[in-house]
């Protein structure tokens, strides 16, 4: 466009020239700001988990406190640092087991009280699933670590499975195989 006078306007959307790189530098705070607040969160949701007292209560913030913890192994595999990746998911681990244990205390007939049970074996599959993406990506010197949390994990869901769903009928008694008649 021209005005007047034949010179050219001036686009007033675009950025001017010095303040790209203050942009560049905000948005990088921002990025350091928001791992730290998610680092903060992470701390602030372990200390809540670490203080219930009941087991729904628990089962809620184990999930809440999974969804940052993969969040952060996530952060933590893409930036290759599969050690603290091991120590994220040993801590989902211990934090699974805690809740697990308290729910069998507290409510320890599943057949009466199956929604928590439910809901933690849900979020152990979910657990499940993320310990083996990231084996499949995870460097061989630090597979076995994730490779027992799985173990675990799996362990544990077996069990909430088989409380939730036992075997109503008595396994067949096995017959013998019938003597062959001999000519």
């Amino acid at each position: 466009m021209s005005s007047k006078n034949g010179r050219r306007r001036r686009n007033d959307r675009r950025f001017p020239r010095g303040r790209g790189s203050v942009v560049l530098l905000a948005a990088a705070l921002l990025s350091c700001a928001g791992s730290l607040a998610v680092v903060d969160k992470l701390k602030e949701l372990q200390e809540h988990f670490d203080r219930a007292n009941h087991a729904g209560a628990k089962i809620k913030d184990l999930q809440k406190l999974g969804a940052l913890e993969f969040d952060a192994a996530t952060q933590a595999s893409k930036a290759g640092d599969f050690v603290a990746v091991g120590l994220i998911f040993e801590k989902y681990r211990d934090n699974v087991r805690q809740a697990f244990e308290l729910l069998k205390k507290q409510e320890p007939d599943a057949d009466r009280h199956p929604g928590g049970y439910r809901q933690l074996e849900l979020e152990v599959r979910h657990g499940i699933r993320e310990v083996e993406d990231t084996l499949l990506v995870a460097p061989e010197e630090v597979r076995p670590p994730l490779e027992i949390v799985r173990k675990d994990l799996i362990d544990m869901d077996d069990a909430l499975i088989h409380l939730l769903f036992p075997r109503r009928t008595k396994d067949p008694a096995k017959v013998p195989p019938a003597a062959e008649a001999k000519p």
